[in-house]
């Protein structure tokens, strides 16, 4: 059997400073929390950027300056920079940081969606920041845009400009039909790398059922021709990896995805998670991948090629 790859998503553009003192915000604590995961066992890292006075997601080019040397120096794991970015940003604003660093991966959601966080809106009384409310609770009407134009537009300016490849981010199973459109067109060379994402709102749930049939839906498609990881939003984190890893796949991690490291315990860091499904991953009897084989497998241009 190959060997699991374990990705850990830093801090993303979900989660809020209210919801955790563990949540890296600045440069600083987003490139020790990284480099710690890395240690811990991740052999990419996906990233985000936040502003580090008040923690709202920046897709400015300059903050991830400050963090992305610092982790190529300090660890050889893959750098996956978001194209996501954060709610309301232009595909310009989510663009601007991957075309100046020319990472070896970025994250590419495959279709518009609703992208639904307001349900957290009501879970706090307090706030740290005045703007963390109205940002949850404006999805209650927000359509995270991907078009296929938009997808065709970051292919060819990240992939074929900069030999970047991508983490197919895959809320449902249209998706899935979307990136296989995309492949006849010829905007991404297989074997693709999908991420399989169950539990947010707006996309397919966290049932183990539906596991099993984005994975069938991917074999359909795609036949041999594709990789895959699963990650799971909150709660069903854990359960989600460790079904993937005994399915043959590749597990996701990290406080983008979940706060949390067991019921009711806030994880107290990025590496903490990562050990954790190293464990059970380990305790099933495979091997985690390290950064280099992780860059074979899903064929990356290498850390010396990339702007930072």
């Amino acid at each position: 059997m190959s060997k699991v790859i374990i990705t850990c998503a830093v801090t993303g553009g979900i989660h809020t400073p209210t919801m955790s003192d563990h949540l890296p915000i600045t440069p600083d604590q987003i490139a020790e929390q990284a480099i710690a995961a890395a240690e811990a066992g991740a052999a990419i890292l996906h990233l985000h950027a936040r502003d580090p006075r008040d923690g709202r997601p920046t897709p400015d080019p300059a903050v991830f300056m400050e963090f992305l040397p610092r982790i190529k120096q300090a660890t050889d794991a893959v750098v996956n920079i978001t194209t996501g970015g954060g709610l309301n940003m232009s595909v310009e604003d989510r663009l601007a940081a991957p075309l100046k660093a020319a990472p070896e991966m970025c994250s590419l959601n495959m279709g518009s969606m609703n992208f639904a966080l307001h349900p957290l809106a009501e879970k706090y009384s307090g706030w740290k920041h005045p703007w963390e409310q109205p940002y949850l609770a404006g999805t209650k009407d927000f359509i995270f845009r991907n078009t296929f134009g938009d997808i065709e537009r970051i292919y060819k300016l990240l992939g074929e400009g900069h030999g970047t490849r991508f983490e197919h981010e895959c809320y449902d199973v249209g998706h899935l039909y979307n990136l296989a459109h995309c492949l006849d067109r010829g905007w991404f060379k297989p074997p693709v790398f999908l991420q399989l994402i169950f539990g947010i709102l707006g996309g397919i749930g966290a049932d183990p059922e539906n596991l099993m049939f984005m994975k069938r839906t991917a074999d359909k498609l795609f036949g041999k021709d594709y990789h895959w990881s699963v990650l799971a939003a909150g709660r069903h984190q854990m359960a989600f990896c460790t079904q993937a890893a005994m399915m043959g796949g590749n597990v996701r991690v990290g406080l983008e995805d979940s706060l949390f490291i067991g019921k009711g315990k806030l994880a107290t860091s990025n590496a903490e998670q990562v050990a954790k499904i190293r464990r059970i991953v380990e305790e099933l009897g495979y091997e985690i991948a390290t950064p280099d084989e992780a860059r074979a497998t899903l064929g990356l241009k290498g850390g010396d090629r990339v702007n930072f």
